[in-house]
């Protein structure tokens, strides 16, 4: 990973509030990120709304027919708290507002900028891939509360096996096709295609131990899927 590369990273919901807000991940995050910026790296965190996006989402589908662009904004919204709670917990090292616009990060001059989803159709792991292409990034990483990537749903089927390296056409072959809001997938359907596009390497992770995240931005071993080529 180039020293002067912004890094991208897609901040699942997951970690950030798996059910109430997770304080000793959220302040692991924090020490290892300021520690980083100290060394020069400067970070693009893209926050997800994870099971609060899911919950609205879930509940606006009993109580009416929403559409999916309805959908969408419950879960925007939804995240844009997470992003906003990510961003004041930075203090001064993070850009003053949550940028809803990769364009706009050319106007940002902090080492540490929160992203969120601008409209409906855009997922966390989408906008991650926009801010990539907009700072020339080669990589994405992608931190939830999985450890790989799997040939199908570890949860359903007991002999689903991990993958450390896939390309981009053969995982692609294995999420579904198309963006729904409220999809749990691995990484979205639409952003894989856009990351295979662009060429970008993307790397999935468990947000927990912080040290798994620290390892892959270091080079070093890390347990995870990497997705390229």
């Amino acid at each position: 990973m180039a020293s002067n590369q912004k890094i991208v990273i897609s901040l699942g919901g997951s970690l950030i509030v798996p059910d109430v807000v997770d304080v000793n991940f959220v302040s692991c995050l924090k020490v290892f990120l300021e520690s980083k910026i100290k060394e020069g790296k400067e970070f693009i965190l893209v926050a997800g709304g994870g099971r609060t996006a899911r919950r609205y989402q879930s509940a606006g589908k009993e109580i009416a027919n929403l559409s999916s662009d309805e959908l969408d904004w419950v879960g925007i919204y939804s995240l844009r708290l997470n992003a906003e709670f990510i961003r004041i917990i930075f203090g001064s090292l993070a850009h003053p507002e949550v940028v809803t616009d990769p364009k706009d990060i050319s106007k940002t001059t902090k080492p540490l900028v929160v992203g969120g989803a601008q409209a409906p159709g855009h997922s966390t792991d989408y906008v991650a891939v926009l801010f990539a292409k907009e700072v020339g990034a080669k990589q994405v990483i992608n931190l939830s509360n999985i450890d790989f990537v799997y040939d199908k749903d570890p949860k359903n089927n007991p002999d689903a096996k991990k993958i450390e390296k896939i390309s981009w056409s053969d995982f692609r072959k294995i999420i579904p096709e198309k963006w729904e809001p409220g999809l749990n997938a691995p990484f979205d359907p639409i952003a894989a295609k856009l990351a295979q596009e662009l060429g970008l390497e993307v790397a999935l992770m468990n947000g927990k131990p912080i040290d798994n995240l620290k390892n892959y931005i270091e080079g070093t071993p890390f347990k995870g899927t990497v997705i390229k080529g």
